[in-house]
């Protein structure tokens, strides 16, 4: 696994995000998504209930750091996961103090067919995952 993305950087990406919401992760809610690559960052808007959010993972040697205007917006510190497939697979942890900590999983891939995804998955201090965020894109012509 590598938290570097040399290849894409330079890259803007367009597509579809998927958003759970609901208990159970069987609906998603659709917006448009952008995602932009850089040296050291992937950056991406995307909107909810028709408000824009923006999101970065700041890619730093030992993880990255993440913020999201929905999500996130206390940076959140993740490390990379050892061995993991794909670009970018890292994992934070949140919540208050007094309590078990919940899981964030972020990854990011290219996929074969030169589509950009960008996963999130909620994981409960019990550890059972659940899908938070998908986004899916194509390469935008520079």
């Amino acid at each position: 696994m590598t938290t570097t993305v040399p290849d894409l950087v330079g890259t803007r990406w367009a597509g579809r995000a998927e958003l759970w919401l609901d208990p159970l992760g069987d609906e998603a809610q659709i917006s448009d998504c952008a995602l932009a690559v850089h040296e050291s960052a992937i950056e991406y808007t995307w909107s909810h209930e028709g408000a824009e959010q923006r999101g970065s993972l700041g890619l730093t040697p030992p993880g990255a750091r993440f913020t999201d205007t929905f999500h996130a917006s206390e940076p959140m510190e993740c490390v990379a996961r050892p061995d993991a497939w794909g670009l970018v697979d890292v994992l934070g942890t949140y919540g208050p103090p007094d309590r078990p900590p919940w899981g964030w999983r972020i990854q990011l891939s290219l996929r074969p067919t030169d589509e950009l995804v960008l996963q999130m998955t909620n994981i409960t201090p019990w550890g059972e995952e659940g899908r938070a965020v998908r986004m899916v894109g194509a390469r935008v012509p520079s």
